[in-house]
């Protein structure tokens, strides 16, 4: 028997879940090795967490100033609020902390027989690992997992080596706020920050390769959010190419492709939101006979193993979806397959998704493209938010419902939601895709009056009525 029964390298969201699922199977002596970001990884420090919190900072300064009650429109509210960019940073690094040490640091020291090392972990053979630290090793492990994560990827354009540029690491750090912001890509990083960033009183544009934002969605989806956010005064050049980039003291400027006309930008920061790149360099994983794709992502089975049987693999340097919910499960059954030979496998169709901006965007399953793929045929319907007695109610002016179905059977397939609060009603979504329910279950089901989940029922129901001439009060 090795030195531990099982090596993580990483300490994000997929190492903790691996080393907690290792604990709870109590299978010996398990070892983490975390280096680059502090212990938690990307959702903690610079993701999910920090930027929920600059995000809520923001609107609970915009919307005052902005209410959608023409009884509010000339509120009682005399003095705009002071935006202390630097105080803000300074409550969501407290909050941050706080956090690390609980969901993290404290975690860890509880894990029964969990080792936790801070330093960078590279492959010496197949089933040896040596430790790059103050005080070196090499370890052996009978199983091992890689999961450390990735970093956003910086495209090839002319000029960038030459000018400062943002990540989401430094966007949320900045000491001051940028009076005019570029944003590079429509995805849900992009979107959240350009919003983040409008709220706090930047002029923004955002530039986006694809046709249309947030390309993966469906394409009702990415209007809807797109016109929410250019009523903001976000501005968007979609169809649009960043071609060159440089730096003038303070000012940068940009050269942009807008459907074949060149276009000149000046501005004063530009956040780089294209993507990301696994963090796989450096980890030497031919030595543990480890594959990866052309851009570096760890290839592995449906089981999260990878080419050497000993070697699994979770979370962002896979691939799958970059997101924390997902680098979580991955890990958990990464450790679990690793650990007692089963052989669990994650049906990322049954996966939510969410963008926090406002309102929100959430979906899950498959479009109605996809759908049209595979079989040929589909059938959809796409309420708007108007259509919601609690969107006429709150005089809500953008969100829609979309569900996707198979015809053959009227089972739930697809569901794509802008609306406030959009990120809690996708749970239902993702219950009728996992539980094979169909339309019938979501009309059947007696929903809270009135709320935003109702949507979902309505939008239910617009495959078997015309919802716009409807009562609330239909059981």
């Amino acid at each position: 028997m090795k030195q531990y029964q099982l090596a993580i390298i990483g300490g994000g969201a997929a190492a903790f879940a691996a080393a907690t699922k290792a604990a709870d199977l109590n299978v010996g002596k398990v070892i983490m090795i975390n280096s680059g970001l502090p212990i938690g990884g990307t959702c903690i420090n610079v993701g999910c967490v920090p930027s929920k919190v600059l995000l809520e900072i923001g609107a609970k300064l915009y919307y005052p100033w902005n209410p959608g009650f023409k009884s509010l429109q000339s509120s009682a509210i005399q003095i705009k609020p002071r935006v202390n960019i630097a105080e803000i940073i300074n409550e969501k690094d407290e909050i941050v902390e706080s956090l690390r040490q609980s969901n993290y640091r404290d975690v860890v020291s509880a894990l029964k027989n969990v080792e936790f090392v801070e330093g960078r972990g590279r492959f010496v053979s197949s089933n040896a690992v040596e430790i790059i630290a103050q005080t070196s090793r090499t370890i052996e492990a009978d199983k091992f997992i890689v999961a450390t994560g990735s970093r956003a990827a910086i495209p090839p354009i002319k000029g960038i080596e030459k000018v400062k540029y943002l990540t989401n690491i430094e966007a949320l750090s900045l000491k001051t706020v940028p009076e005019r912001l570029l944003v590079l890509g429509g995805g849900p990083l992009g979107l959240e920050f350009a919003q983040m960033y409008r709220h706090f009183g930047s002029d923004v544009l955002l530039i986006e390769m694809e046709k249309r934002v947030l390309p993966l969605e469906e394409p009702e989806v990415s209007r809807e959010i797109q016109r929410a956010l250019e009523d903001e005064g976000i501005q968007f050049m979609t169809s649009s190419k960043l071609l060159e980039i440089s730096s003038n003291g303070q000012l940068k400027h940009a050269k942009v492709d807008r459907g074949g006309d060149v276009v000149e930008l000046d501005f004063d920061e530009i956040l780089i939101a294209t993507g990301v790149k696994p963090n796989t360099n450096g980890l030497n994983l031919e030595s543990g006979i480890v594959k990866t794709s052309r851009r570096g992502f760890i290839e592995t089975d449906e089981y999260l193993r990878t080419a050497n049987p000993d070697i699994y693999a979770a979370g962002d340097c896979v691939g799958k979806m970059a997101l924390e919910t997902v680098a979580a499960k991955e890990g958990a059954i990464a450790a679990e397959n690793a650990l007692t030979g089963s052989a669990k496998a994650i049906n990322y169709e049954q996966i939510p998704h969410a963008v926090f901006t406002t309102p929100q965007v959430a979906s899950v399953g498959i479009t109605e493209a996809e759908l049209m793929r595979r079989i040929k045929v589909c059938s959809c319907r796409t309420v708007p938010i108007s259509s919601i007695p609690k969107g006429r109610a709150l005089r809500e002016k953008h969100g829609i419902v979309k569900l996707v179905i198979n015809p053959h059977n009227a089972e739930v397939v697809g569901v794509g939601i802008v609306s406030p609060n959009a990120s809690e009603m996708i749970h239902e979504a993702t219950l009728a895709i996992r539980n094979k329910m169909t339309i019938y279950d979501l009309i059947d089901t007696v929903h809270v009056f009135p709320t935003f989940s109702e949507g979902l029922k309505i939008a239910a129901l617009a495959f078997t009525r015309d919802v716009s001439k409807m009562s609330c009060c239909i059981g």
